[in-house]
């Protein structure tokens, strides 16, 4: 399976014979110069998808229009839906700690591709996953995870999950990079992982990971 980043939340998975986009944006430039931040990611445009999962309604993850074609589009839906890479698990959560009063709610989403089980948390920031969240995930393969605090869980609370669900691999993301100037580093996540993988690009496949005696951070460059 390949993988890319785009950075932030926003992935690209595929195959030769399917592909799922998930939280993709646009041009981020009005909306940061408003809010006095940088966002400097380069906008997505011109990727095809079989398959476009939004996790949840804020400007940098639901940019639809930056994915061509005509992909079935899930949007922030908790249940069990059909889609063309086959069943797609939506998992109701919240984007804070005060059962999504603060900044709404969050979809983290559970799919296969390549017969991999991947597991897309969004911006997740409950204090904690639910036992009834980590059941609904199950086993996972690959885990995309934010670490970068602030309006999500960061260090702490995403070792805490990669304990609890003990995947294969892991791929932090929505952290600080030279490309934003907001959130906290993935320093503090890393320093707790015991295996990291860090690539030179943003763009890998998972047939090519080494093999770790426990689950492989993977970190890509920030494009």
């Amino acid at each position: 399976m390949r993988v890319e980043w785009y950075g932030q939340s926003a992935f690209h998975l595929s195959t030769p014979e399917r592909s799922v986009a998930i939280d993709p944006f646009a041009d981020m430039s009005a909306m940061a110069a408003s809010r006095g931040m940088q966002f400097e990611y380069p906008p997505i445009a011109d990727v095809t998808a079989d398959l476009l999962l939004v996790t949840h309604e804020h400007g940098d993850h639901n940019g639809v229009d930056a994915i061509v074609g005509e992909p079935t589009v899930l949007r922030s839906t908790a249940g069990t839906h059909d889609s063309p890479l086959g069943t797609v698990t939506g998992i109701a959560s919240e984007h804070d700690e005060e059962a999504g009063t603060a900044r709404g709610p969050n979809t983290i989403f559970v799919f296969e591709l390549d017969g991999l089980r991947v597991s897309h948390f969004g911006d997740f920031g409950q204090s904690e996953l639910r036992p009834e969240q980590a059941a609904a995930i199950g086993a996972v393969d690959l885990l995309i995870l934010p670490v970068g605090g602030g309006p999500t869980i960061g260090a702490e609370g995403a070792t805490a999950i990669i304990e609890r669900l003990s995947p294969r691999w892991v791929v932090p993301m929505h952290y600080r990079t030279p490309r934003i100037n907001f959130l906290e580093t993935a320093d503090a996540f890393l320093e707790r992982s015991a295996h990291v993988e860090r690539l030179e690009r943003s763009v890998f496949e998972t047939s090519e990971l080494p093999q770790a005696d426990g689950p492989l951070v993977v970190v890509p460059v920030a494009p």
